[in-house]
């Protein structure tokens, strides 16, 4: 299966899922195989899947009217790294192989998003971005899944790096299982989140250990997607 996680009555029918490495969802392939990937996804969700240029930044994507057809709705003409839904009919989706997927919906299913948040987005501030644009669009409580995604024991950095990286985002410097220092991004997220009044729930384990998963740091070229949808 390619699908590592779903949860399709996430909130109001608001739906979550994240992709695993049976299927490549990247750019490193030929557009046709790119697109029969996400033909495959679009089929199993019944709606077409946005995807945009991700660029470790903070630019949000906006999506107010349904797709026209099934497949995938290429926006990578867009440099950003969140994609926020407000109608049925379309799934918005990020693309990852150790970086942290995260999925928010609208309690009342006003809205979904996808966020894309890797050690730059987390320091720049994507996710407080996402729900920004989400609270413009909706005044509902929110609710996050945080998606598979390199852990804290495997994210080896320079020693630098680690604890430049933990003071700004507020968690402790993680040790890695080589004992070196490393970031736990999905602790990272959590805190954002959290801190914003977001419920979190997390899905799934490490890339980087987990065979079921992609991972760059594991030398696979392929992306897995976190995804969202309404309807």
């Amino acid at each position: 299966m390619f699908v590592y996680r779903r949860d399709p009555d996430a909130l109001l029918g608001a739906g979550v899922a994240f992709t695993s490495a049976a299927l490549d969802l990247g750019d490193g392939q030929s557009v046709a195989a790119r697109e029969a990937a996400f033909g495959l996804v679009s089929s199993a969700l019944g709606a077409p899947v946005a995807i945009v240029a991700q660029v470790h930044g903070t630019a949000v994507v906006r999506i107010d009217a349904p797709g026209t057809a099934d497949g995938l709705i290429d926006l990578t003409g867009h440099r950003a790294d969140a994609l926020v839904a407000t109608v049925p009919g379309v799934a918005v989706a990020v693309r990852v192989a150790d970086c942290v997927p995260v999925c928010v919906a609208a309690a009342d299913g006003s809205a979904v998003a996808a966020v894309h948040a890797g050690r730059e987005g987390l320091l720049a501030g994507v996710i407080d971005a996402a729900l920004a644009e989400m609270r413009r669009v909706s005044g509902a409580d929110l609710r996050a899944w945080i998606g598979p995604h390199v852990c804290g024991g495997c994210y080896e950095v320079p020693d630098a790096m680690a604890r430049e990286a933990a003071d700004k985002l507020g968690v402790p410097v993680s040790r890695t299982r080589r004992d070196t220092l490393g970031i736990d991004l999905g602790g990272a997220a959590r805190r954002q989140l959290e801190a914003s009044g977001v419920a979190v729930t997390r899905v799934g384990g490490c890339t980087l250990e987990d065979t079921l998963l992609h991972s760059h740091r594991g030398g696979s070229s392929g992306r897995m997607a976190g995804i969202a949808w309404l309807g």
